[in-house]
């Protein structure tokens, strides 16, 4: 909690192999959370952030080298551009006989690189230890049931029933989907009645191409069209 905002850090599993990954991953997190309601998606208000741990390892190896972190990137772009550049660099580095050291580093936008910011600690350095004020959380597994059965559709859902049921191709339901105010407005203008997959393509295609075009100009957001 900051200044009476809720706070939360999802950890995942070093799972990814490409930058691309990394944000097609972060994109899906996204929107999930912009279609449960616990958060509007905004990056450039901070509203959605990522600190990227970046290691390489050589052909061959099982174990990945000595991570780095890049703190606070806010946008995709920047996700996908600073991770190329730290294992890029860290590649560099080893090929040129040095080691990586683990840091916490800061992407600079202007420069397209990333910049020492401190050495990174190892866990025993930040002496981590309970605190009172914070008992231990224990869920009730019937309890968790219940949460998901009252989730709504989520987005790889709405995407596999447009593709299906509409006749969508995966370019436009991703357009669609990405954003939950997107899509509602397309469900509001497909209406009930009438819902063909000739009217859906062509009812998609001017939301996600004239539309869409239309809102990034005037730096206006779904959010705009009634």
């Amino acid at each position: 909690n900051r200044a009476g905002v809720p706070l939360i850090e999802i950890v995942s599993e070093p799972d990814m192999r490409t930058p691309d990954e990394a944000v097609a991953y972060l994109r899906e997190l996204r929107a999930i959370l912009m279609y449960v309601g616990v958060n509007d998606g905004n990056l450039e208000e901070g509203s959605f952030r990522c600190d990227a741990n970046v290691s390489v390892r050589r052909v061959g190896d099982e174990t990945l080298g000595t991570r780095c972190e890049i703190k606070n990137l806010n946008s995709f772009r920047g996700i996908r551009d600073a991770i190329t550049y730290e294992a890029a660099r860290q590649i560099r580095l080893i090929e040129g006989g040095g080691a990586v050291s683990q840091q916490t580093r800061l992407w600079d936008v202007d420069k397209g690189r990333t910049a020492a910011m401190r050495s990174k600690e190892e866990a025993h350095d930040y002496r981590y230890f309970p605190d009172p004020d914070l008992p231990p959380l224990i869920i009730d597994p019937d309890e968790l049931k219940s949460w998901a059965a009252s989730l709504p559709e989520l987005p790889a859902a709405r995407r596999r029933r447009y593709r299906v049921e509409l006749g969508l191709d995966e370019a436009l339901t991703i357009q669609l989907c990405d954003d939950l105010d997107a899509a509602e407005r397309f469900e509001r203008a497909l209406g009930t009645a009438n819902r063909t997959q000739k009217r859906a393509k062509g009812l998609a295609g001017f939301l996600t191409g004239r539309l869409a075009g239309a809102l990034n100009k005037s730096s206006r957001s779904w959010a705009d069209v009634d």
